[in-house]
Formats: structure tokens, C-alpha cells, sequence
């Protein structure tokens, strides 16, 4: 495939190939470039990339490079920014979701089109055939054709997504998502295969879990929201379990759930647990375990009390009613009796088993009878008050069967009640959660205990009673079940009992009703009432003939003979029913024995399967060896050939030969070698030494020689060349004396023309001076005039912010004056007020006492204790109120500062003080050239040399008309 330089290159050139119609090679493009090396970094093109990479899997249905292309993103992305990825995944899923939804859409008969048991098996051989065989298609053909390879896709899809994020800590939540989408579509197409495996799935990535605790990513149990996540999801699994009648798989799941919180040590919520315990209780009745579920009952009736406040009174009832029922359906005898040690142990094991995860703490060491038992469970239900919550026809169903004896109307007083409590149950108000309680469920196995109470009681009262009369005391079966029920009880020696079916009666107790002894006993008893009634009636005569003697005898015989072949027919008819009984019971064997049979091959061919793994594995191991031998051994000898040795170091036969063997004895081949290489070296060293020694020893006095002969030769050229040096710098000198003499004619001509020039230079230096200081000398005019200007208008704003200032301040001190003014006249109008009132009230009381004491004149009464009571009144005079005087004007309104002090006698006002300076300190640098270097500060009481020297006055006397107007202006 072509490389790309930018990930926009690649995902152009997908573009392109879909408009093509080429989207096989646009995907093998795009997976070319997430598998690369080079684009490692996580980076936003890559996953617009993977979003157009996941739409080319879906719509042609490739799985793998869908898996392949996720786990080499989540690759890139896990460290960078992992909601990428589940921005991806999230996007797969719904396109895989949304495919299959329309496939479901298109296809018009949904039953038929999901009709295959295992969505990941292949068409069988026979399917095939049949496709090409049959010209025309049928409809659920076609529907199969079109709608289960998406939802195959889709389960691969979910497969795939799980497989990814199982160990991944930062997406717990989209595995715990992609769990339940998995669990809905199970159960929304009844998928049962599919489900086990799912359940499956998960349980293997949790075990992987805890085995590879140094995992880097690995998600940590003990945090309360992966706890919850991985909670949620068992929960769910254990839901849809039981919804799709799976109970084998819940059992499982509720094992799940308990190792998982064995795992953490922590017990979820109450409502998680309610959940748990429900379920519980419908997996232990469907497998018949009534025991455990009544245990899960009262643990269900526990949670519920305790922890829902908002439980009415008659579910409460409900569900202890459920809890009392579910007990006394537990058949009241010991299955273990009789059971041998190994049965015991198993039975003691499972006991154990269930205890833990009803969560109920039991001791190992104890006897298996004293650990879950029903006597236990019902002294548990008196003693934690289930009893007082259950309601009344319940209370007196567990009285009758539990605590009265009444053998002959037990059933009678049993069966209204049972009939009452079948109209009982329905859906809780409050508990959500619960099943349904149905009380119905709970009448075959409360019938089966009266009957096994009716049988033991009656087995303390009679020793023998009719059949007839046993099966109209028990309305609830006919005789023949009631026969298999005490079957079951004699056997587990609750009770002691035989039927006689030939005289039609039920036989209780140990006796033994037909031994010797009794048959003598009655023999005795016939021959002692023989000869009394001999004595009593005695014989006339005898008689001659056996019809005298017997005159009925004919008769008789006949009915005797008649019952022997009644007796035969019956004989018949139970060996019928025997024989048939042996066959079923063979075919039952035989069912099992096939069972067992195939169960047995199974192991075998698994067995065969894990042999036949277990070899190949071997052979791989072996031929792995072998080719690291092999591979060791062509190392030798390419290293024996490189060294030129003829033979190969010889391996002693008993020797166990690996590649690390023949390793070793390469690198010790290749170290000997190296260090002879090193002592050839060194002695070819001491060679070339001495060597060069006796060269140069020899080569002395010959160089010595070649050097004094090479002296003379170079002394002889030197003395030549000296000579010719002399000669040509001779004829140099005569030849520049000579241009000397030529050369000086001009000397005059050369200083004249240099005179001028530097005259010419002189003057152009002058006038290009004189107009650089012109230009110099404006521009400092020009910023002189800047700053001028800049300086008054500065003056012209202060003074105009201090006039507007001065304005203002006057407008707030005449509101104040104004405010204080209205104070005033209001505390003055208020005080003539309350003065007003209070002459009014003193009218008032003069009155009050005027009409007083004309009623009591008029009455006849003395009037000396009013007069003298009322003398404070008459004599106390009215306070007036105190006014406090209308503040006396000031002598004058507000006056501005400049206007306070008038001219007296029309004397003119004193000058202002200078406003250039206003005491201010100039601080500006004394450079600028507009002003003298010696100026001072205004302040001092210097003059501005910009004024003139008639003083700082104001007004008139000013030497500045711009400054003298605004004065003039202002004081107007």
C-alpha cells in the first residue's frame, strides 16, 4: 500500500476510492495507516480517520479489521486523550445497531429469520446443498439471509468492544454499557446461546482481572464507583437471566454477584440486595430447594423491614405470609436418614455452599442436621417476629399444622383455609423490586403437609384403619398419590405404615401382622369356639350324604371359584403393572445410562481435544528447540569455516544439547580465537620493531652523507642567485632615476590643480554649512512655538477645571443653605404646630372637667374629693413648646472668594496674584531654549522674562491680553 506524508492525504484518498465504489480498497488504505509506525502520536485528523474506518467495517461487514484498526487506536490514544476512543467505539456501535435494526425493519417475518441457534457457528453442509439444490427461495430463507449476518455483525460488534475495554480503568462506564446494550439484545431476541456465552465472557475477564494485578490500566474494585459499575452490570446479567428462564446461568450469576463482594469485602445497597434475595428465591424454587428458598424469604422479609421506611402494613403482611408459607412447604423430615458418609458430606458441603450465599454464618464443625433445618427456620421465624406480621389465615394454617392434633379434622379445618389463602397475593405497592408474591403457588406443597400430618397423627391413634376411610379423611388426593406421599415418608422414617390392599386397610405400627404366633393365637381361639358350640347345639344324627351335611355347598364352591378368578385376574393385572413399572424403571436406567454415557464421551472427547492440544503444543515446543539447535548449529560451522578449522568440536552423546550450549561454545570458540589473534599481533609487532631498528642503524651515515653533499650544491646555487639579485636590482634603479627625471617637469602643473580643488571643496563645505544651521535654527523656532502653545493651552485648561470646580462648589453650598433654610422653617411650622395641639388639648380637658363636675352636681355628690384631685389639673399650667427661633439669617448670601471683600468706598479691589505662577514650583528641565538659564521658580517672586516689568498683577496691569481677557471675562 501507498504511504501517506499527512493522515489528510489518506482519508482524501478514501474519499475518492468510495466514490468509486472501491470501499475494500479504501479501507485496506485506511488500515495501512493506523497500523503504521509513523503515526503513533494522537493527533484530531486521526480520528476523523477512524470514524470513516469504523463506517467502511460496518458496511462491509469486517469484523476483524474493525477490532484490529480499535485496538491500534486505543493504542495511540490511551495516555493522550481516551474519549477519543470512546467517542469511536460509541460510533461503531451505533452504526452496527443501526444496520441491524433495519435489516430487522426489512425483513417481515422476525421469528423466522432469527431461527438459528448459535449466530457464530457456520452454514452447516446440508443448508448449503440446499441453497444451491432448490431453484426458488423460500421466504424464511431469504429473510435468514438478509437479516442474521447483521446480527451477527452486531454480536461481533459487541464482542469486540467488550474484548477492548476490558482492562481499560478510564472506560468502565462504556464497558459497563456495552454489557447491558449486549444483555437487551439477548434478551429481546431470546438469544439463550449468545447469553451464556456473554456471561461467560465477562466472567473470564473478571478472573483475568485478578489474576493480572500489576496491569498498568487495570481497573481498582476497591473504588466505590467501579465496584458499583461492575455491580450493575451482575445484577443486570442476573435479570435478563431469569427473564430468559436460564436458571442454571442466574445460579451462576448469583455466585458471581457473592464473589464479587467476597472479593471487595463490601455489602451494596439495601436495593441491590433486595434484588439479590428475590431472585434467589425463584432459582431455589424452580430447582425445588424449598429449604433454601424460604431461607432467602426471611432474608428477603429482613431487608425489606429494616431498610424500606415506606413499606405499607399489608405488603409487610405479604411478604411475611410468603416468608411462613415458604417454610412450612419444607417437607418436615430428614432426606439424610439412611444417606451414606459420602451422601452426608456432599449434602454438608452444599449446605455450606447455599448458607454463604444466603450470607447466613455457619459453623463447618457442626452436625448437618444443625445447620439449616426446617425446625431451625421455624424457631427463627417466631423468634425475629415474622409470625406477628403474617396475616390471620396464615397465623392459624401454621397452628393447625404445627401445634394441634387433630387426626380426624385436620383436613377439614385445613382446606377453607387453604382456599383463603389462594385468593391472597398480587403485585407489592412499595417493593418494586419483588416479584410477584402469589400465595397460589405454595397449595400443592401445603396439601402434601397436612397429608404427612393427617398420616402422623392418625399413626398415634389407630393401628389399622380401611383405605375408604383414610381417603375421605384426605379431600386433597386420591389414594394412589397418597400411597407415593407415604412412600416417601416411610422411607425417611417419618412415619410407619403398610397398606394391604387385599383387605382394604392401612396397617400402622412395627407388629408384624402376619407372623406365626398370631396365627396360632387365632387357630386356638376357632377350635375353642368349635367345641362350645358342639356343647350348645349338639348333632342329632348323623348325616349320610355331604348335601345333608352341607346343603350350600354347590353354592360355594362357585363363589369361591369365582373369587380365585378375581384373585388370578387381580394377580395378573399387578404383574402387568409390575412388569411395566421394571420397564419404565429400565428405560429410566437406560435414559440415564445414555445420559451418563454421552456425558462420559463428552469428557472423553474433550479429554482427546486437550491431549491432541496438549501435543501440539509439544510439537511446537520441539520444533521451536529444534530450530534454535539447527539455527546454533549453522552459527558453529559458519564460524568453524571463518577459522578454517576442518572438524567440529565433538558433543558427548549423553549431552543434552540446546542452544544455549552450542552458544557457549561459540563465544569460547571466539574468545580463543580472539587472543591468539592478539599474541600474533603482538609478536608481528616486536618483528616490525626490530625491524625498523636495523633499518635505521643502516640508513644513518648514508643520510649523514646525502646531507653535507646536498650542502655544498645549495651554498653553490645560493652564490648564483645572489649575483643575479645584485644585477637586477642595479638595472631597477637606474630605470626609476631615470622616470624620476621625467616625471619632475610636471611637479608645478600638479600643485596649481591641487590648490584649486581643494579652493572648489573649501567653498561647497561653506554654503552646505551655512544651510544645515539655517535649517537647524527653524526647527528649534518651530518646537519653541509647539511648546508655547502647548504650555497656554495647558494654563487655559487648569484655569478653566478651577473655574468649573469653584462653580460647583458654590451650587453645592447654596443647596446646602437652601436645605438648611427648609430645616428650619419645617422645625418652626411643626413646633406652631404642636403648639396649636397642645392649646387644643388643654380645651379639651377643661371642657372634660367643666361636664364632670356638672354631672356630679347634678347627681348630689361631693365634689371636694374631685376638686382636690383635680386641683393639679386646674393649677398645672401647659408647657408650651419650645421653638427653637428661625436661625437668623447670615449677613449675606453665599459670595464667591474673588467677590467676599468689596471695595470700600469705591476703593478698586486688591490685584490678584499672578496666575502664570500660583505658587507652583516649575518642574520642568531647565534646557528648553525658550527660556534663560537662570529663570527661577514663580513662586520666589521672580519675574517671567516673557512679561513685562509693570509687575504680576491681574486684570489690566497683565502683559498678556489672552490671559488679561479670560480674567476679565471671569470676574464679569
Amino acid at each position: 500500500m501507498a504511504t501517506f506524508a499527512k493522515p489528510e492525504n489518506a482519508l482524501k484518498r478514501a474519499g475518492e476510492l468510495i466514490n468509486v465504489g472501491q470501499h475494500l480498497d479504501a479501507l485496506m488504505a485506511l488500515h495501512s495507516l493506523i497500523t503504521s509506525r509513523r503515526y503513533r502520536a494522537w493527533q484530531k485528523p486521526l480520528e476523523n480517520i477512524m470514524f470513516k474506518y469504523v463506517e467502511l467495517c460496518v458496511v462491509l461487514r469486517k469484523g476483524r479489521f474493525a477490532k484490529d484498526g480499535l485496538i491500534q487506536y486505543r493504542i495511540v490514544c490511551q495516555q493522550v486523550n481516551v474519549n477519543s476512543l470512546e467517542e469511536v467505539i460509541k460510533h461503531f456501535m451505533h452504526l452496527a445497531t443501526e444496520k441491524a435494526e433495519t435489516a430487522r425493519n426489512q425483513a417481515q417475518a422476525l421469528d423466522e429469520a432469527l431461527d438459528v441457534e448459535d449466530l457464530e457457528a457456520d452454514k452447516r453442509p446440508e443448508d448449503l446443498m440446499l441453497s444451491y439444490v432448490s431453484g426458488e427461495k423460500g421466504k424464511d430463507r431469504s429473510d435468514r439471509e438478509l437479516v442474521t449476518p447483521w446480527f451477527k455483525f452486531l454480536w461481533e460488534t459487541y464482542r469486540t468492544v467488550l474484548e477492548i475495554l476490558r482492562n481499560n480503568s478510564k472506560l468502565e462506564a462504556l464497558y459497563a454499557m456495552t454489557a447491558h446494550r449486549a444483555f437487551q439484545f439477548c434478551k429481546q431476541y431470546k438469544r439463550t446461546t449468545e447469553f451464556r456465552r456473554l456471561c461467560e465472557i465477562i466472567r473470564n475477564h473478571l478472573a483475568n482481572l485478578n489474576k493480572y494485578r500489576d496491569q498498568r490500566d487495570r481497573p481498582d474494585l476497591s473504588a466505590p464507583e467501579s465496584l458499583q459499575l461492575y455491580l450493575d452490570t451482575r445484577f443486570e446479567q442476573l435479570k435478563i437471566a431469569t427473564e430468559l428462564e436460564l436458571w442454571q446461568e442466574a445460579f451462576r450469576s448469583v455466585e458471581d454477584i457473592h464473589a464479587l463482594m467476597c472479593m471487595v469485602k463490601k455489602t451494596p445497597k439495601a436495593s441491590l440486595m433486595v434484588i439479590y434475595y428475590a431472585k434467589l428465591t425463584e432459582i431455589f424454587w424452580i430447582s425445588g430447594s424449598h429449604l433454601y428458598h424460604a431461607y432467602a424469604w426471611l432474608k428477603l422479609f429482613s431487608l425489606q423491614k429494616s431498610f424500606n421506611k415506606n413499606l405499607s402494613q399489608k405488603d409487610l403482611q405479604m411478604i411475611a405470609s410468603s416468608v411462613v408459607l415458604a417454610a412450612l412447604s419444607v417437607v418436615p423430615f430428614d432426606h439424610t436418614h439412611g444417606a451414606s458418609h459420602a451422601e452426608l458430606e456432599n449434602d454438608k458441603e452444599r449446605n455450606l455452599r447455599m448458607a454463604n450465599l444466603i450470607n447466613f454464618n455457619l459453623d463447618p464443625k457442626l452436625d448437618n442436621r444443625e445447620m439449616l433445618s426446617r425446625s431451625a427456620l421455624l424457631s427463627e421465624l417466631v423468634s425475629k417476629g415474622v409470625m406477628s406480621c403474617a396475616t390471620p389465615e396464615v397465623k392459624d394454617l401454621f397452628h393447625v399444622l404445627e401445634h394441634e392434633f387433630l387426626p380426624l379434622d385436620i383436613a377439614a379445618r385445613v382446606q377453607p383455609l387453604l382456599g383463603k389463602i389462594s385468593k391472597l397475593g398480587g403485585k407489592l405497592a412499595i417493593a418494586s423490586s419483588l416479584p410477584e408474591v402469589q400465595l397460589s403457588k405454595y397449595l400443592p406443597s401445603l396439601e402434601k403437609l397436612a397429608t404427612l400430618r393427617l398420616l402422623q397423627q392418625v399413626s398415634q391413634v389407630y393401628q389399622t384403619i380401611t383405605i375408604e376411610s383414610l381417603s375421605r379423611m384426605i379431600p386433597f388426593f386420591d389414594f394412589s398419590v397418597v400411597e407415593k406421599i407415604s412412600v416417601d415418608a416411610v422411607k425417611h422414617n417419618f412415619i410407619t405404615m403398610k397398606v394391604d390392599h387385599m383387605k382394604g386397610a392401612v396397617l400402622f405400627g412395627s407388629v408384624d401382622l402376619e407372623s406365626d404366633t398370631l396365627r396360632g393365637h387365632l387357630a386356638v381361639v376357632a377350635e375353642g369356639l368349635n367345641k362350645a358350640w358342639a356343647m350348645i347345639y349338639p348333632s342329632v344324627k348323623k348325616s349320610s350324604k355331604i348335601a345333608d351335611i352341607l346343603p350350600g355347598l354347590g353354592d360355594m364352591v362357585e363363589k369361591e371359584h369365582l373369587k380365585l378368578l378375581a384373585r388370578k385376574t387381580l394377580i395378573e393385572k399387578r404383574k402387568e403393572e409390575q412388569e411395566r413399572q421394571l420397564l419404565e424403571m429400565e428405560r429410566e436406567e437406560e435414559s440415564k445410562r445414555l445420559k451418563l454415557q454421552k456425558i462420559t464421551e463428552e469428557a472423553e472427547k474433550a479429554r482427546l481435544i486437550s491431549e491432541v492440544e496438549q501435543r501440539k503444543r509439544e510439537r511446537i515446543l520441539r520444533d521451536i528447540q529444534q530450530r534454535e539447535i539447527e539455527e546454533a548449529q549453522a552459527l558453529l560451522q559458519e564460524a568453524e569455516k571463518r577459522t578454517k578449522k576442518k572438524g567440529k568440536k565433538p558433543i558427548l552423546e549423553g549431552e543434552k544439547v540446546t542452544k544455549e550450549i552450542l552458544m557457549e561454545m561459540q563465544r569460547t570458540e571466539q574468545e580463543k580465537e580472539k587472543q591468539e589473534m592478539e599474541k600474533k599481533l603482538q609478536k608481528l609487532a616486536k618483528q616490525m620493531d626490530h625491524l625498523e631498528r636495523a633499518k635505521r642503524e643502516e640508513a644513518a651515515p648514508l643520510i649523514e652523507a646525502a646531507y653535507q653533499q646536498r650542502l655544498v650544491e645549495e651554498k653553490i646555487i645560493h652564490e648564483r642567485e645572489q649575483e643575479k639579485e645584485v644585477e637586477l636590482s642595479r638595472q631597477r634603479h637606474e630605470g626609476d632615476l631615470q622616470e624620476k627625471n621625467r616625471m619632475s617637469r610636471m611637479l608645478e602643473s600638479k600643485r596649481v590643480f591641487e590648490q584649486q580643488v581643494i579652493h572648489r571643496r573649501q567653498a561647497e563645505y561653506d554654503r552646505l554649512r551655512q544651510e544645515k544651521d539655517e535649517h537647524v535654527r527653524q526647527i528649534l523656532q518651530e518646537r519653541k512655538q509647539e511648546r508655547e502653545l502647548k504650555r497656554k493651552m495647558l494654563f487655559f485648561l487648569k484655569t478653566e477645571e478651577e473655574r468649573l470646580r469653584k462653580q460647583q462648589e458654590e451650587e453645592e453650598a447654596r443647596k446646602r443653605e437652601e436645605a438648611e433654610r427648609k430645616k428650619k422653617e419645617e422645625a418652626e411650622r411643626k413646633a406652631k404646630l404642636d403648639q396649636i395641639a397642645e392649646k387644643q388639648r388643654q380645651r379639651e380637658r377643661e371642657a372634660e372637667e367643666k361636664e364632670r363636675l356638672r354631672r356630679e352636681s347634678l347627681l348630689g355628690r361631693s365634689t371636694e374629693p374631685f376638686s382636690r384631685s383635680s386641683e393639679p389639673l386646674g393649677n398645672a399650667q401647659p408647657v408650651p413648646a419650645v421653638v427653637a427661633p428661625a436661625a437668623t439669617p447670615a449677613p449675606g448670601k453665599y459670595v464667591p472668594r474673588h467677590l467676599r471683600q468689596q471695595p470700600a468706598e469705591g476703593l478698586a479691589p486688591p490685584p490678584e496674584p499672578d496666575r502664570w505662577s500660583g505658587g507652583r514650583r516649575d518642574d520642568r528641565p531647565g534646557t528648553d531654549r525658550w527660556r534663560n538659564d537662570n529663570s527661577r521658580s514663580f513662586g520666589s517672586g521672580s519675574r517671567d522674562d516673557r512679561r513685562p516689568p509693570g509687575g504680576s498683577g491681574s486684570g489690566s496691569g497683565s502683559g498678556s491680553t489672552w490671559s488679561s481677557s479670560r480674567n476679565s471675562s471671569r470676574v464679569s
